[in-house]
């Protein structure tokens, strides 16, 4: 492919090209028209010689001179500088000025001879072997009494017109090629002006295309030239104004997208990604901008997730579903899905939403099993008080040693009802005061407060003969409410003596490290399996529910702590192993009125039974 020429070299050549055309022509036609003009003249001044020496030769034909007839062409012919001849009808030449009539051949044939006899004068034009150049021919027909006696021509060589011809070429061709380089000159001037004003056009719609739309073209003096200019800048400026409202809507948009916690991948009907937003990119891994374009199975490594896709891509209606995916542990993902339409009505894709559920669906479980649980810790109570209650209804006191271990059970169950109400009412008071923030906090010395637990829970523990240790430094402070974190720890240590077995030591400790308190309670009982851990502290959770329920309590022990830890700004967290024993740790915020102590290991431990 040849490269494009530029307007000005094009514009040039294009004048110079009808400049010279024209040039031509008209030097052509006026060449031509000069020469015939000069042959005309030529011509006329042929047949007025011939007539004047037609007088002289006709005596000489009638009766027939042929020696005087030679020697007056000879004689005129010198004169006038004119070749005369003089041919008899039957076209032999018998006078002739450059030549001796012998010589000459028969000149019946020659055009401007036959012409003559023919209808009186006649001419031609031809190249003479004779005088070997081009000679005009002009000959008249010599008549008495109605007879042709023959024929006068008169000739005359074109050389020297052809000279002056040339000459005049010339001199027209020397001034034609000055006007034309005049002409030239004007036009390369006017050819570079357009081509500077077209220049200035082209950078301008260049500057335009490069996304440079407050540029506005200068507005050339031409109406063709300007016309386009003021075009492009009425372009640039609607382009600019609505480049403009399509940015503000796209980063509205992507503002939107980025603050979404949803997930949004958008996907075309080939299963490649349009576009996703940071939440999604977060969510797999991947670098939105080297995503684009992949397909989803090289993106997202998830085949549930792809079958999804592949189903909302088969069908235009709204589709939704929980997925399970494993990120940080088992993760439930809610996807719906929303075709995509482009400016008609043609599907080019699907939207895909998806959000991190797992909390949700998590917390609508425990609230399914803390209505379960507490409808049946509660039915459980009630049903034994109203079958016994019938029994005294319809037996009465019969037997007042049976009747009196009735109500001894009813009493039981009536203070377990009374114990689930009492902690229900004590986890809903901590919630509101720890959410209004109505604890009323103090400096708490946590030594002081994990005798007074230890000393709460010293009878059940003797009971069992466990040991407990507590390993505090009396410097350790922090800001709580002293009932509640008492009540926190002895949870703790209740259930540490529960189930471990008899002899088995429980060890209290508190530390203080980088800002945070933590309280300690750890024992060698029976251990919690991996699988209950997550769910320990929820309302109503049993490890072992048949265990549970012979060892006594409502269910809500470490839900209490949980959330005693939470209103004080802190947290509860558990170690466990099958068998080994278990750790139960309380942080909070180190208080005022001492620092931490050295080491926990430097600490006195305090033997308590």
């Amino acid at each position: 492919m040849k490269p494009p020429r530029r307007l000005l070299w094009r514009l040039f050549f294009s004048y110079l090209f009808i400049a010279l055309g024209a040039l031509s022509v008209a030097g052509w036609h006026f060449s031509r028209g000069l020469e015939r003009f000069f042959e005309e003249q030529l011509t006329a001044d042929l047949f007025g010689r011939a007539r004047l020496i037609e007088q002289e030769i006709q005596p000489l034909l009638d009766p027939l001179q042929a020696e005087a007839v030679d020697a007056v062409c000879k004689r005129l012919g010198r004169h006038a500088n004119t070749r005369f001849s003089v041919v008899l009808p039957e076209g032999k030449v018998i006078g002739d000025t450059w030549a001796a009539p012998d010589t000459l051949d028969n000149h019946a044939g020659r055009p401007e001879i036959a012409a003559a006899l023919a209808s009186g004068s006649g001419r031609a034009r031809r190249y003479s072997s004779t005088l070997r150049q081009n000679v005009l021919y002009a000959a008249v027909a010599v008549e008495s009494e109605g007879r042709r006696l023959g024929v006068v021509r008169a000739a005359f060589p074109l050389s020297h017109m052809e000279a002056q011809m040339a000459e005049i070429r010339l001199e027209f061709f020397a001034v034609g090629a000055l006007v034309a380089l005049l002409a030239l000159a004007v036009t390369l001037l006017i050819s570079r002006r357009y081509g500077r004003k077209v220049e200035e056009l082209k950078d301008g719609a260049r500057r335009l295309a490069r996304g440079e739309l407050g540029h506005r073209l200068p507005i050339p003096d031409s109406e063709e030239l300007g016309g386009l200019a003021e075009s492009l800048n009425r372009m640039a400026a609607e382009l600019e104004a609505r480049l403009q409202t399509v940015v503000r809507q796209r980063n509205e948009l992507e503002a939107v997208l980025s603050s979404m916690v949803e997930g949004v991948i958008a996907v075309d009907p080939g299963e490649r990604i349009l576009s996703l937003n940071p939440a999604a990119a977060r969510w797999f891994e991947l670098d939105a901008e080297r995503v684009r374009g992949k397909t989803i199975p090289e993106a997202v490594r998830n085949h549930a997730i792809q079958q999804f896709i592949l189903r909302a891509l088969a069908t235009p209606a709204v589709l939704e579903e929980d997925i399970t995916v494993y990120r940080d542990g088992e993760r439930i993902l809610n996807i719906r899905s929303t075709p995509l339409r482009g400016a008609g009505t043609e599907a080019i894709g699907v939207l895909i939403v998806f959000s991190d559920v797992t909390r949700l669906r998590r917390l609508e479980e425990v609230r399914r099993d803390f209505v379960a649980n507490v409808s049946h810790e509660i039915k459980t109570p009630l049903t034994a008080i109203q079958g016994f209650v019938e029994t005294l209804q319809q037996h009465g006191f019969e037997n007042p040693a049976e009747a009196s271990r009735f109500l001894q059970i009813i009493a039981r169950h009536a203070d377990r009802l009374k114990a689930i109400v009492d902690d229900l009412l004590l986890l809903s008071r901590i919630e509101n005061e720890g959410e209004r923030g109505g604890l009323k906090l103090e400096p708490v010395r946590l030594e002081r407060l994990l005798q007074s637990a230890v000393q709460i829970c010293r009878l059940p523990a003797q009971e069992k003969g466990i040991p407990i240790t507590v390993e505090a430094d009396p410097s350790l402070f922090t800001a709580a409410d002293p009932v509640l974190l008492e009540q926190a720890v002895v949870n703790l240590l209740d259930n540490a003596i529960k189930y471990s077995d008899p002899g088995k030591p429980v060890a209290v400790r508190c530390r203080a490290t980088g800002g945070i308190v933590a309280i300690e309670v750890e024992d060698r009982g029976i251990g919690i399996e991996r699988k209950h851990l997550p769910r320990l502290f929820e309302r109503f959770y049993r490890a072992d529910k048949a265990r549970s329920r012979s060892q006594g309590g409502t269910g809500l022990g470490l839900a209490i702590v949980k959330h005693i830890a939470q209103a004080h700004g802190g947290r509860v967290s558990v170690e466990s192993r099958v068998g080994e024993g278990s750790r139960f740790r309380i942080e909070l915020p180190l208080g005022r009125g001492g620092e931490a102590a050295p080491a926990a290991a430097d600490q006195p431990k305090r033997p308590v039974m």
